[in-house]
């Protein structure tokens, strides 16, 4: 059996880094990590190829090669995703999809032969053992969640590992939290599911052994969520073996903001190479928080923290949300002092979205306020819910805030504040090639022909000065600014050539709610 994998395109989004690739020479920010586990799953002797689109494009030859064609994608893939399902049906292919786009709403795509829903390790083996016998359902679902200690390594060799900025592993699944706008527990549940140790040093050793040198993302959804584990087993292992083994590269993961109440837990992180997390912070609002389930951020100095983090070595990337049936009109304002005064220089700011599965959407569902399926795009200026703010205050508002916080004026401000905050980790191995031709590059397109040109070099000549060790850091998160600036001019021209539609669309849908709210 030959097998092609493929995985869906990304469009230009916030966490695409497209145009930050450019400076370092690569395609995309990180590999199709579940297609290449999937890979590992399959039978010994079939054969498998991997076109992920967003570093090769699809040829003809491929799906003329092809017995079956095996499809993975995110929500915010599903354009690409229908674009590859109608390419393979034209050249009579049959398709087999699965991953939290078709796992949330398969019903949406017809043109699928036989989806594999839930996690690979409970329907595929499944599926495998129906296509031997030749009695093949069309949809394979689980209601369990898998034991991920059984999980084989993903296939490192199917991938052009040159083409991407970071390579990414799984140490756990599952989040034990409630946000109601959040569709990882929906997918994943709630009790945390591990890797051993031992399976992540072996995953770590197969990207050494394939030659990989680079940042490594664990891509969990929440972390730290087993703490006693971390620090007890993994922490430990993972760093004894960087020192036995000489290992200089860097980890970035996701968790909640409670890591700042656990110094032990941060300075085990940091020494075992974490040097980045992601933190949903959401919102300074404790009214809206509470709201929505994410009591876990009320009740704290959520400032202090961040800062907590920032100085024990661990750069914060900070996700926030408007648009909560609490927020007013000064959210906007409150949101934009927070994030300047924190030094998070990665702020991903997204109206809020219902997604299929989570209990926001299911209440908007019931109240009448679901305006369409959400685009899995969460920083794109758009929302699938009527909000209680007026609709336009709320997209005024929205572009007022993305304007400003990614201005070279104030975007600068904010590395400048992370670098006075952060404690930048002892460089090990110099500088490599990538950093060299990404400073090279940047001092051209930033410092010379880029409109933020002066900010750029008052920030690096006040590194230079104050924070020399972190020049590396300076001219990537300078880097990073003029891709999120592209991004966000894209979103607002997008934005503006929508906005007639989608009002005429939005006032229609509002007067039927209201309508709706007044019958007795």
């Amino acid at each position: 059996m030959k097998i092609l994998l493929i995985y869906p395109e990304f469009p230009d989004t916030f966490w695409s880094f497209k145009h930050a690739l450019k400076f370092i020479g690569k395609k995309a920010a990180l590999p199709p990590l579940g297609m290449i586990t999937v890979a590992s799953m399959l039978p010994d002797n079939w054969e498998r190829r991997l076109v992920d689109l967003n570093v090769s494009p699809l040829k003809i030859k491929d799906l003329v090669w092809a017995d079956m064609v095996f499809v993975s994608a995110m929500a915010v893939q599903q354009r690409s995703a229908r674009e590859v399902i109608d390419q393979c049906k034209r050249a009579g292919v049959k398709v087999v999809a699965g991953g939290p786009l078709f796992t949330s709403d398969h019903e949406q795509f017809p043109n699928v032969d036989h989806f594999v829903l839930n996690e690979a390790e409970l329907t595929l083996s499944q599926f495998l053992e129906d296509l031997d016998r030749g009695i093949l359902q069309r949809v394979y679902a689980a209601d369990a969640f898998a034991d991920i200690s059984t999980t084989p390594a993903p296939q490192w060799n199917i991938l052009e590992m040159r083409k991407y900025a970071s390579m990414a592993i799984q140490f756990s699944r599952g989040c034990p939290y409630h946000c109601d706008f959040c569709n990882v527990t929906a997918l994943f549940g709630h009790k945390i599911r591990t890797k051993t140790s031992q399976q992540i040093i072996d995953e770590l050793d197969g990207l050494r052994e394939a030659g990989w040198k680079g940042s490594v993302f664990f891509v969990d959804d929440n972390f730290i969520a087993h703490k006693s584990y971390l620090k007890k087993e993994l922490l430990p292992k993972l760093i004894e073996w960087r020192r036995s083994n000489s290992v200089a590269n860097r980890y970035y993961t996701e968790c909640s903001i409670n890591l700042a109440d656990d110094s032990e837990l941060m300075d085990l992180m940091v020494a075992a190479g974490f040097n980045q997390v992601f933190i949903g912070i959401e919102t300074p609002d404790d009214l809206a928080l509470q709201a929505c389930g994410k009591q876990h951020n009320t009740s704290r100095n959520l400032l202090d923290n961040v800062r907590r983090i920032q100085h024990a070595g661990l750069e914060v990337m900070g996700g926030f949300i408007v648009g909560f049936d609490s927020d007013t009109p000064s959210i906007f304002s409150k949101q934009i002092e927070f994030i300047q005064n924190s030094g998070i220089v990665t702020a991903m700011v997204g109206l809020l979205q219902a997604l299929p599965g989570t209990g926001l959407y299911e209440r908007m569902k019931s109240e009448g306020r679901l305006l369409c399926t959400s685009s899995g795009d969460n920083v794109d200026g758009n929302t699938n819910i009527i909000s209680k703010m007026d609709p336009e205050i709320l997209r005024k508002g929205y572009r007022t805030m993305m304007v400003h916080l990614y201005a070279p004026k104030h975007y600068y401000q904010r590395v400048m504040t992370l670098l006075r905050e952060y404690r930048v980790p002892e460089l090990i191995g110099g500088i490599q090639f990538d950093q060299f031709m990404a400073f090279a590059r940047s001092t051209v397109l930033l410092g010379v022909l880029g409109r933020e040109r002066f900010h750029y070099w008052k920030m690096l000549l006040w590194t230079s000065f104050n924070r020399p060790r972190s020049l590396p850091l300076a001219v990537t998160l300078a880097i990073y600014g003029h891709h999120f600036r592209q991004v966000c001019r894209l979103h607002l021209r997008q934005a503006e050539k929508q906005g007639v539609v989608s009002s005429v669309k939005e006032e229609n849908a509002i007067a039927l709610w209201k309508l709706k709210k007044m019958k007795p």
